[in-house]
């Protein structure tokens, strides 16, 4: 990997973004506070991000003839969804400035690629193996015990695309559930907390870290993040540096979430990394000194990266499915932010929202 030239892309530009979620629409807001305008590019209509964007393209991701038109348009291009097709990247890289670039995505995009890179650096992960069909499941099965963890190598979020193995599971079954031909099958690990930190990085190799923070999950999805987190100074310094030195090493231009296992004894484990704002940085929103939403702004415009600094402790709780109707009550919850992302229907399992609140 190069490091990308270094532009500043000075406020009244226009910023392309791929993907049309809550992220993007949380960036467009913050890049409207610095005065920039948001072209957002995505398949979905009355999406989270088109309802606050300046402009939309409605297209698929392999529709160049719309992407030619978006690059045209656009100063620069970021996005809020690290599952976009590495052509894609580099179509939109030959020509506008597009960050991340498609090095990044092709090792975020894939479990293997992405476990391989951290031990690559000497950084710890759970152990590991490849997986491509019942047999190789078996022979890994064999090696690392159970209970583990099965996953796919790509498109698997908020526990979707893993199945849990136990002593008494049958293989062929849980291989055929997957439905995948590329998998990973990882060790189970013993933690006592599972923690992350966002990392933003400039063109120029300025970085900023935001603080370590605690995430707990409730069916294979984000629940609460709890902010700072409660872990030693060592442990704190040592997910920092994980965090740092993989943000370093690919070469991100923008934010890289890494999300970390924290074990009994202390050690630091990464599990998955994200280049885009991540759903345990939601609390910086309100509650300190940047958000993340602006710091990607900043760090693909080449702009100062922002203050990271923690303005209260506090605490992100996910409104998952139906907690959406508790709106009225979080309205009128002292100290509480309530954030809606203009979703039309609520479902099990889909983010509507978050609320921060002060701890």
């Amino acid at each position: 990997m190069t490091t990308a030239a270094f532009k500043v892309v000075a406020p009244g530009a226009t910023i392309g973004m791929l993907g049309n979620g809550q992220l993007g629409r949380m960036t467009a807001l913050a890049a409207a506070n610095l005065g920039y305008r948001t072209h957002v590019f995505g398949p979905d209509g009355d999406s989270p991000c088109a309802q606050v964007a300046a402009v939309e393209t409605r297209a698929d991701f392999d529709d160049w003839a719309a992407l030619e038109a978006f690059a045209q348009a656009v100063d620069v291009v970021t996005l809020e969804w690290e599952n976009i097709p590495t052509a894609t990247i580099d179509f939109l890289a030959a020509r506008v400035p597009t960050f991340p670039g498609s090095g990044v995505l092709a090792v975020a995009q894939d479990r293997l690629a992405e476990k391989t890179f951290a031990n690559s650096l000497g950084i710890g992960t759970a152990p590991f193996r490849a997986v491509s069909d019942v047999q190789s499941l078996r022979a890994a099965v064999a090696e690392l015990g159970t209970p583990a963890i099965l996953k796919s190598t790509r498109m698997g979020y908020d526990g979707k695309g893993q199945v849990r193995l136990n002593a008494d599971t049958d293989l062929a079954a849980a291989w055929a559930e997957l439905g995948t031909t590329g998998a990973v099958l990882e060790g189970f690990v013993t933690f006592a907390c599972e923690v992350s930190v966002i990392v933003a990085r400039r063109a120029d190799g300025v970085m900023a870290a935001f603080p370590v923070v605690e995430n707990r999950h409730a069916k294979g999805i984000l629940d609460e993040t709890l902010v700072p987190a409660a872990v030693t100074p060592a442990v704190a310094a040592e997910a920092a540096r994980i965090a740092q030195a993989l943000t370093q090493a690919l070469e991100v231009v923008g934010l890289l979430a890494v999300e970390m296992f924290v074990t009994p004894d202390g050690r630091v484990l990464v599990n998955e990394v994200a280049p885009r704002p991540h759903n345990s940085g939601h609390w910086t929103m309100d509650f300190c000194a940047t958000s993340q939403f602006e710091q990607l702004v900043r760090a693909v415009c080449g702009l100062p990266l922002g203050a990271t600094d923690i303005l209260a402790p506090c605490m992100m709780k996910n409104l998952i499915g139906d907690d959406i109707n508790q709106w009225p009550a979080l309205l009128a919850e002292p100290g509480a932010r309530l954030h809606l992302y203009g979703k039309a229907s609520a479902r099990p399992g889909r983010k509507m929202g978050h609320v921060n609140r002060p701890r």
